[in-house]
């Protein structure tokens, strides 16, 4: 039987999240076919688009009710694949080829045996809520505590790699919007690493909050990142993690 929980507003923003992940997702796809180059950019799509699928998904539960099925898929998107998209755009951009491959076939497997994982996992039926979404209703609980890893490699190479751009960029002369962009991306992507351990903690809503700030967050860092790179010439490139050129 369904716990009853009436939707607040708060329930309501990941729809809002969802419809800037879209316009995100098309901005991002756009830059890809200018250039038409870097794998990164494609990462860094598919990251948006797994973002907008999670949030999607919280939006669907929202205006629809809640279902075992709504719920694992949720939880594939978000605590599997939230972050793990964008992280390996970063891969790709700051390091070897030949590396950053290595480091996709080491961590793709991991996540696909995760999602199974969740699938197979029996539910616990009293824990599943009429309009919230959570972790609670896998009956395997260990599963949860296996995404950490998954989610702090994520977190390495995107808030660390953005963080590490941006204090490279602010000792440069022209490198002061890319500094801030860069540092407004990796604050962005904290934000739902928060609002995720909080939904751990069954405050969902904080994870909503989260992921609708982090993204424009992440957004305003990107707008900052590549308006210089336009300014000086149509196909210049630039190294910083979380920066779409």
């Amino acid at each position: 039987m369904l716990a009853v929980v009436q939707p607040e507003p708060v329930h309501y923003l990941p729809i809002a999240t969802t419809v800037l992940s879209a316009v995100f997702f098309v901005v991002l796809v756009r830059r890809y076919a200018l250039r038409r180059s870097g794998p990164h950019l494609l990462w860094w799509a598919g990251g948006i688009f797994t973002y907008g699928l999670g949030t999607g998904l919280e939006g669907a539960i929202t205006l629809a009710g809640n279902s075992v099925a709504l719920t694992k898929t949720w939880y594939i998107a978000g605590a599997l694949l939230g972050g793990y998209p964008l992280a390996q755009g970063t891969v790709y951009l700051l390091l070897r080829r030949r590396t950053a491959h290595i480091l996709t076939a080491l961590t793709v497997p991991y996540i696909v045996l995760m999602a199974v994982l969740v699938l197979l996992s029996p539910v616990n039926i009293e824990a599943l809520e009429t309009y919230r979404p959570s972790g609670r209703i896998l009956a395997w609980q260990w599963v949860r505590w296996m995404t950490p890893l998954i989610n702090g490699y994520a977190a390495l190479f995107l808030i660390g790699g953005a963080i590490l751009s941006a204090v490279r960029f602010a000792g440069k002369t022209a490198g002061g919007a890319r500094a801030v962009g860069n540092g407004l991306i990796a604050f962005g992507a904290m934000l739902p690493g928060v609002g995720g351990v909080m939904a751990k903690a069954d405050m969902v809503e904080a994870l909503y909050v989260g992921e609708f700030v982090g993204l424009l967050f992440i957004w305003a860092g990107y707008a900052a990142c590549v308006r210089p790179s336009r300014a000086a010439a149509a196909g210049s490139t630039a190294g910083a993690a979380g920066a779409a050129d």
